[in-house]
């Protein structure tokens, strides 16, 4: 196979082949987070074509939230099962799948069930989870930079492939821009099939930073074990106030990013005057920041107390929030704004990571953090709908910006609740040691 010539060949110049993992990780989910932020950009086109509301689309896109994040506890158990390698692609197709299927929508129940069920199956498999799950089997040194990069990925795919699909929506139509996604979907599956592996030992390598090969679960888990192993791991977790803390950090954390920004803020520029271009353009340099941001965040958290980390993250993205509605939505102010806030848009991720690897264990992090995830997006959905509905009876998004920003500030106190001493019991494995600080 291709992959462990190269893995031979990188380990003679002392390269571990970990980093193609990754690498072909990144480029999933810089793919697929585009195909997920596509619909940002497309709500006033739609509305436009079929007459459907604000909020009859936003549903759609909640659906498809809501399954982006339930599917995550199942994705892990998919991926422990069948390996990476094989439910990447599975999920890749069904995207596919879903974005064609889309060209020749007509009725608003095609948009439920492509957009919001489809969609949202085939992304969630793909989630933050996978990248979870590679950072965790692959590298124990260097992991929350890893966890920093693959995170950064995902969001900056959901932001700076907006400006070009609101450019090619308004030049040419929606289609070409969905179009395009499907072309990016189809390269980057060529890659997964030739460059992915499920563990380091499968290409004869220890994960970085040891010394040895860490053999794969003797144990193969049944169809009936594959379906109630996230709900055990659940049954475990939720023993433990660090699970619950994380699933509500991580909910407001949802609630503030893309249920409400990345699916409304093309439309609340629009509302005051500024062309989807323009508004798209910002969310790009948003991804920009957020990339810088993201990493920087993996690096701090390998080296401070993540706990810390997350009560500045969630405490000046509330106050971003809050001070949105006063930049008078001029492109200096919202500048300013994507600057502050894109520096801040999942930088919690590689906290939250890390202090579920150091709670739950290597093998059961992914399928706890999978159950964490689906809090984060069932505040995205929460954010989604209620942003769209607020619009449509009230005539404006301000009151939900509001809201997301106070819920920031709430999470960055709680956050600070979670007990890194927390002993292991009712069968949940014991944190490890916190990282001293540099």
């Amino acid at each position: 196979m291709i992959s462990a010539r190269l893995a031979a060949l990188l380990a003679r110049r002392d390269i571990h082949y970990g980093w193609v993992v990754a690498a072909s990780t990144f480029l999933t989910m810089l793919v697929t987070a585009g195909a997920m932020g596509a619909p940002g950009v497309l709500i006033v086109p739609l509305e436009k074509e079929f007459g459907w509301s604000t909020a009859d689309i936003s549903t759609a896109l909640a659906i498809r939230l809501v399954l982006f994040g339930l599917m995550g506890p199942f994705a892990a158990a998919f991926m422990n099962r069948f390996g990476v390698r094989t439910v990447t692609v599975i999920a890749l197709l069904m995207i596919t799948a879903g974005l064609l299927g889309s060209l020749v929508m007509r009725e608003l129940w095609h948009l439920f069930v492509l957009w919001g069920l489809v969609v949202g199956v085939g992304t969630g498999l793909t989630a933050l989870v996978l990248g979870a799950t590679v950072a965790t089997r692959w590298f124990t040194r260097r992991r929350g930079l890893v966890v920093g990069l693959l995170t950064a990925s995902s969001a900056t795919g959901q932001l700076i492939f907006m400006p070009l699909l609101a450019d090619l929506s308004d030049r040419i139509g929606w289609r070409s821009g969905i179009v395009v996604i499907v072309a990016l979907l189809a390269v980057t599956a060529v890659a997964v099939l030739a460059l992915m592996r499920d563990r380091p030992g499968d290409v004869d390598l220890a994960p970085y930073g040891e010394t040895a090969i860490v053999p794969a679960p003797r144990t193969t888990p049944g169809l009936a074990a594959l379906a109630t192993a996230p709900l055990f791991a659940l049954a475990e977790a939720s023993r433990s106030r660090t699970f619950w803390i994380l699933f509500a950090t991580f909910f407001i954390c949802g609630l503030s990013t893309n249920g409400l920004i990345q699916t409304h803020f093309v439309t609340l520029c629009g509302d005051y005057g500024m062309a989807a271009v323009a508004a798209a353009g910002v969310l790009a340099m948003m991804g920009l920041f957020d990339f810088v941001g993201t990493i920087g965040s993996g690096w701090l958290s390998d080296r401070y107390d993540n706990r810390w980390l997350l009560f500045w993250y969630y405490g000046l993205r509330g106050l971003a929030l809050m001070a949105l509605p006063f930049s008078d939505f001029t492109l200096y102010g919202l500048s300013l704004f994507a600057v502050f806030y894109g520096l801040d848009w999942v930088a919690t991720v590689p906290p939250t990571v890390r202090l579920s690897a150091e709670r739950f264990g290597r093998e059961r992090s992914n399928l706890v953090f999978g159950w964490i995830f689906t809090g984060h997006q069932l505040g995205a959905a929460s954010a989604a709908f209620g942003a769209g509905v607020t619009r449509t009876q009230l005539a404006s998004y301000l009151p939900a910006f509001f809201a997301a920003g106070a819920f920031c500030l709430v999470a960055a106190l709680i956050v600070l609740f979670i007990n890194r001493r927390e002993k292991e019991k009712d069968g949940v494995p014991a944190a490890v040691p916190a990282p001293a600080k540099a």
